[in-house]
């Protein structure tokens, strides 16, 4: 069975990517072996990507003609109308998160969907009660403003601490099972 997954890197002030959308500020990490070997094992397990437009876009913007996931399935929640890149498997879908959990969990045949990019699209699966980990990355950097990591419109039930760990002695990862309580 799919579990949904909100991969995602943090400043400790709580944000995912500077006001204007820059990430410079974790870009600057690349060459930490550690935590790129952190990466790979959690791509691993992945078998669907979903993720918003907004990051859909800043992807193309950054990445052009470079489609990061060839061998994945992505599906891509918009109103825009885009494109997909040569060599991507893309699915363009409107509506309510809940409507496309079931072929996310198909798509992803028996491996993890992966909830990528920005709180928003994340925090729809969330209300919806169909967020079950998060594991979050805390980079040692300060921004003071920014897109933050996940905005809810109230708390959540406490988070069950499941793993942690120190990467390359720069960043710690964060591994939380979510309590269901959405619906």
């Amino acid at each position: 069975m799919s579990t949904f997954q909100y991969y995602v890197a943090s400043t400790i002030d709580g944000f995912i990517a500077s006001p204007e959308d820059d990430l410079g500020w974790l870009l600057q990490f690349d060459g930490n072996d550690e935590v790129n070997d952190g990466i790979g094992q959690f791509m691993a397990g992945v078998g669907c990507i979903a993720m918003g437009g907004d990051t859909y876009r800043w992807l193309m913007e950054h990445e052009p003609g470079k489609w990061p996931y060839p061998e994945i399935p992505c599906w891509v929640f918009t109103h825009h109308e885009y494109s997909a890149p040569a060599e991507s498997d893309i699915t363009y879908v409107r509506g309510d998160v809940r409507e496309f959990a079931p072929d996310l969990a198909r798509a992803a045949k028996d491996k993890n969907v992966w909830l990528v990019g920005g709180g928003d699209l994340v925090a729809q699966f969330a209300e919806a009660g169909l967020l079950d980990e998060m594991i979050l990355t805390i980079v040692p950097v300060v921004l003071g403003a920014g897109k933050p990591l996940l905005p809810l419109k109230g708390p959540t039930p406490p988070l069950e601490l499941v793993s942690s760990r120190t990467l390359g002695g720069a960043a710690v990862e964060l591994r939380y099972r979510l309590q269901q309580s959405a619906g």
